[in-house]
């Protein structure tokens, strides 16, 4: 099977705009069914997506947003991120899109915390989610390995460090977190940085990296959320990752009761853009297994 890849180009005239808060934040959405929220990670945006979002939007309605800071949205310079608040943007989504039904997640990197502050939402009755699924991200800030870009953006001199951030260095970045194989092609780094350079957002990225000591301060809430029963889970990973990838999921493994995972030995972090087919495969399969259980709820 092979997936065909949505140019950015292309993407991009199929966004739509709502405001959060005074701001401008772009989304996109397609297909017809039950709700599939697509929330992608640091430093990049929903455009991530793009492999999947076809066969997606086929099955299920698919919903995704460039959150506050990234890609095509806005990038207040001055502003306090943090995961709490882009939790509020994908809630301020939901309701301006009018969903009333509880919501499927898939969630990557950055957005694996906001899918699990959503999960803490769930479990006070502040959000309805019908099922998780988590690639690559930092679940368990004790095993999260943070590479030298983010180490120097959360130093005193992280202002001077986004600031002089370009176009090789996302490149070296990259380079670092895909598999072997894996690796994105040229234009793909083009488009990648065209998101970040967009509204100048490496003026922000020692602001929005103030999610990894969040992470840290929430620990408690965010992985209390991943071992309440309620809500079906499954985490597809990356193995070779050095970032969170095999020894993520080792520790998934320890803490999660009755753990679901999936683990792709070839790939690194970014496993819907390095290996989409099998990521699709895992994610259908997943929900697939859900059809029984929902089916009893209704009888």
């Amino acid at each position: 099977m092979h997936l065909s890849e949505i140019p950015l180009s292309v993407w991009r005239t199929r966004g739509q705009t709502f405001q959060f808060q005074g701001h401008d934040i772009r989304y996109w959405t397609a297909g017809q069914g039950a709700p599939l929220l697509l929330i992608h990670g640091f430093p990049t945006a929903s455009w991530d997506w793009h492999f999947l979002w076809q066969p997606l939007a086929q099955r299920y309605r698919v919903i995704a947003c460039d959150m506050l800071g990234f890609g095509d949205s806005a990038k207040p310079v001055r502003h306090e991120y943090s995961i709490l608040e882009q939790a509020d943007v994908q809630q301020a989504l939901l309701a301006h899109l009018q969903v009333q039904q509880p919501v499927h997640v898939l969630a990557h990197d950055y957005g694996d915390s906001v899918a699990q502050e959503l999960l803490a939402r769930h479990h006070e009755a502040r959000a309805e989610i019908a099922s998780c699924v988590f690639l690559n991200g930092g679940l368990f800030p004790e095993r999260h390995r943070a590479v030298l870009i983010q180490k120097l953006l959360l130093s005193p001199l992280g202002w001077l460090i986004g600031r002089s951030f370009t176009r090789d260095d996302l490149v070296n970045h990259i380079c670092h977190i895909y598999g072997p194989q894996t690796r994105p092609s040229e234009s793909t780094l083009d488009d990648c940085w065209s998101l970040i350079d967009t509204n100048h957002g490496n003026r922000i990225m020692h602001r929005l990296i103030s999610y990894l000591p969040e992470r840290i301060a929430r620990r408690e809430r965010w992985v209390g959320a991943l071992q309440r029963a309620g809500v079906p889970l499954r985490f597809i990973n990356g193995a070779l990752d050095p970032v969170s990838g095999e020894h993520m999921l080792e520790r998934y493994l320890e803490l999660v009761p009755n753990p679901d995972t999936v683990s792709l030995p070839e790939i690194g972090h970014h496993p819907h853009t390095e290996a989409p087919v099998q990521v699709l495969r895992h994610y259908l399969a997943f929900r697939e297994q859900l059809v029984p259980s929902i089916k009893m709820v209704c009888s």
